[in-house]
């Protein structure tokens, strides 16, 4: 089958390769940049895990096409990172709060609540878990995950997180 050249930024980096107009943008993600955070679970889009930012939008990156790709500017959560290699507030707050147990979701978690708190930087509790739950995780019950995206929220605020009482 005809390859396609295409050409993307992706984590500010400009990048390119040659995709088969049926390769998914996750396995073009995975296999040609070797960026492997973000996880391949269902390739269905149900459980979330290949989550990415695609031109200011959460994307399951199993629903893309790579051609479809081409010219985008893509975030992965291998660009989470603040510039200096710190953690970010949100990969902060899932370390600080413990909203990961076995981390396969946490890639795909991460880079939706970061696309939410771009749109929503106070979103309520509620909010919250409307806003993540296209992203499924199997171990946590998700309390720590909400708490960790409070956190974040809380610290790019510039506020103190105030846990609540339980």
């Amino acid at each position: 089958m005809a390859k396609t050249h295409i050409k993307m930024t992706v984590n500010g980096d400009e990048v390119e390769g040659l995709a088969e107009p049926r390769m998914l943008l996750i396995h073009f993600i995975r296999e040609t940049l070797s960026l492997t955070g973000a996880h391949i679970g269902c390739e269905t889009s149900h459980c979330g895990a290949c989550t990415v930012d695609i031109d200011g939008r959460s994307v399951k990156s199993c629903t893309v096409f790579a051609v479809q790709a081409n010219g985008a500017d893509i975030t992965t959560i291998e660009g989470m990172a603040n510039p200096d290699g710190t953690l970010s507030a949100l990969q902060e707050g899932f370390r600080m709060m413990h909203g990961l147990q076995c981390g396969f979701c946490t890639p795909g978690m991460i880079m939706r609540a970061h696309r939410l708190l771009q749109e929503n930087p106070n979103p309520t509790e509620e909010e919250i878990r409307f806003g993540i739950s296209g992203n499924l995780c199997r171990c946590t019950g998700y309390q720590n995950i909400v708490k960790a995206i409070q956190y974040a929220a809380a610290k790019l605020n510039g506020a103190d997180f105030q846990e609540a009482a339980e």
